[in-house]
């Protein structure tokens, strides 16, 4: 996986290690900042955070036409530079529950949707290039990999950093985070002085002082929302990080620099033997189709930032004992997927020195596991909502060997499904994600404060992990094997736009939550879910059908390193 790789690669990559790690630390407590600074309900808070999504996701299709009038590096380092301007507006402390921060807010989104969009894809397309060189060539598929791993890498460290900060701004100020405080703090502002009495047995019972509720009030919103804008300054340095890295490394791709439209990439992806219009109808219908099911994937997916944040919010235990809590502790986390990799190292080493090496490489990761679970607090308590957040991009970094290894097997015995078939077996195993918390919830929540057992939720991101695996790679692969040579710029962004849909329409069952039983909420999310899926299988063999005519193009390559993006 590591031989035989360009520099430039390992530059490229750990710059956007750098701009992810940022990305995800705002995104872990946007919500909480949303409804902590202006007192917005689940139901505005929740449009405004697939919004701020749909933005992200779309922005990439502007990116990519600039880029094709001027420059892909240039856009890659305006875009960082915009992106620093968003989060350095969004760190800046400003007045609490006003209108006139919400403006600057959303002016700041604006600039980070926008710089991402110049950086996202561009940069994606500068990692393609480095394997235009026929020395490369052969590698591209292990690029990729590398390259989502490091995107994985900084949105998994991303979480804790968010709660490292909230915790800085909050104990300085002799103040502790209770998820119920902040939404109790806006109510009484707002002049429910009914909630009086709640908010001094909750602060009393944390070890707070309340000797005036409505300084306390204000001062606790406006010391949680300052601890979140220091998650926002993290941020503005991890582009600074991203931009030196880049700058420093650029000797290791410059070759690949150009001013005007890549030529060699625009000549491989538009030759390729002409269709028939019936064999261009076909291939279109086939994409669109994929493009309905992807919608409703990233619809239920991207929740963890939403509905899966207010149910670890609102409904799950703050507490982890037993061998759960080292799950907080993203160091063993880190420990655990290097102890994967070391297994999948040994056995696939074909030296004994590389056997040996994978070895020590297994124990030192076990002894960190041990030590790390030595050393925590049983249980763990006062875990932040956003912490869950961190399990997802761990289960991709551990599981990928392990879905590699599975396909590589199947296909080895010409039994490895097709890409169709896969999105649809992905939309089965996100349906069975919500089963599995649906059940957790029947009898689990009560009240606004559930005691919902975390293994609950740290479940539920393993099972939507397998989703995403499953279905994500796939499509883009899809799409780049099957659209049209003449018409792929087009479908790619076809792909972008139903992401986009369906992160805005994350919206919507967030405008549920509160107003049905939580139950419910996950049993509509699984038949929605089950309905994609049985939709997808209906279409099967017209899906399947499309790529009996493939051309030979090798995009499936550069189709799975836009997924790594897609997916970040």
């Amino acid at each position: 996986m590591f031989e035989n790789q360009p520099k430039g690669l390992y530059v490229l990559a750990l710059a956007n290690t750098g701009e992810r790690f940022g990305y995800y630390t705002m995104l872990a407590i946007f919500l909480l900042f949303l409804q902590a600074k202006f007192g917005l309900d689940s139901a505005v808070s929740g449009q405004i955070y697939a919004g701020f999504l749909a933005l992200v996701y779309f922005m990439p299709l502007v990116g990519g036409w600039v880029a094709d009038k001027w420059s892909f590096s240039k856009c890659v380092v305006t875009g960082l530079f915009i992106m620093l301007a968003g989060y350095a507006v969004m760190a800046i402390p400003t007045d609490i529950r006003s209108t006139s921060s919400l403006v600057i807010l959303c002016g700041a989104l604006f600039l980070i949707a926008a710089g991402t969009g110049l950086f996202k894809g561009n940069l994606q397309v500068m990692v393609g290039d480095l394997y235009n060189d026929p020395r490369y060539s052969n590698q591209r598929d292990a690029a990729f990999s590398l390259f989502y791993m490091a995107i994985n890498i900084g949105s998994m460290f991303a979480p804790m950093m968010a709660t490292a900060m909230t915790n800085i701004a909050m104990k300085g100020h002799g103040l502790s985070y209770v998820s119920a405080l902040p939404s109790l703090c806006n109510q009484y502002l707002d002049g429910n002085a009914s909630v009086a009495e709640e908010i001094q047995s909750l602060a009393a019972a944390n070890g707070m002082t309340v000797a005036d509720i409505t300084s306390f009030c204000n001062d606790y919103i406006t010391t949680l929302t300052s601890g979140y804008g220091l998650a926002f300054a993290v941020a503005c340095g991890s582009l600074v990080l991203s931009f030196l890295i880049y700058f420093l490394g650029r000797s290791t791709y410059a070759h690949i620099l150009t001013d005007k439209k890549n030529s060699d990439a625009k000549t491989h992806v538009t030759t390729g033997p002409e269709l028939t219009p019936a064999q261009t109808k076909a291939r279109v219908v086939a994409l669109l189709l994929v493009f309905a099911v992807v919608i409703f994937f990233w619809m239920v997916f991207h929740q963890n930032g939403a509905t899966l944040t207010e149910f670890a919010k609102s409904c799950t235990n703050p507490e982890a004992a037993g061998w759960t809590r080292i799950g907080f502790n993203v160091w063993s986390l880190l420990s655990v997927a290097v102890g994967v990799y070391s297994i999948f190292g040994f056995f696939q080493s074909k030296k004994a020195s590389g056997k040996t090496f994978s070895a020590i490489i297994f124990l030192a990761a076990a002894g960190c596991v041990c030590y790390f679970y030595s050393i925590t607090p049983d249980p763990v308590s006062g875990l932040q909502p956003q912490i869950y957040q961190q399990f997802n991009p761990f289960f991709v970094v551990a599981l990928t060997p392990v879905s590699l290894a599975i396909f590589s097997w199947l296909a080895s015995r010409k039994k490895e499904p097709s890409a169709p078939r896969k999105i649809g077996y992905g939309m089965i195993m996100a349906a069975i994600a919500y089963g599995v918390l649906m059940i957790g919830s029947v009898n689990g929540v009560t009240g606004t404060q559930g005691a919902v057992s975390p293994n609950w939720l740290i479940s539920t991101y393993l099972l939507l992990t397998f989703a995403e695996l499953l279905l994500s790679p796939m499509g883009i692969s899809f799409v780049s094997k099957v659209a049209p040579p003449k018409l792929k710029g087009s479908m790619m962004g076809g792909w972008f736009a139903a992401t986009a849909v369906g992160n805005y329409l994350v919206s919507i069952p967030m405008l549920l939550w509160g107003n049905i039983p939580v139950w419910v909420l996950w049993v509509i999310l699984a038949c929605i879910c089950l309905v994609s899926a049985a939709f997808i299988f209906s279409v099967m063999k017209k899906l399947e059908s499309a790529t009996a005519d493939e051309t030979p193009e090798a995009t499936v390559a550069e189709g799975e390193a836009l997924a790594a993006e897609a997916e970040a």
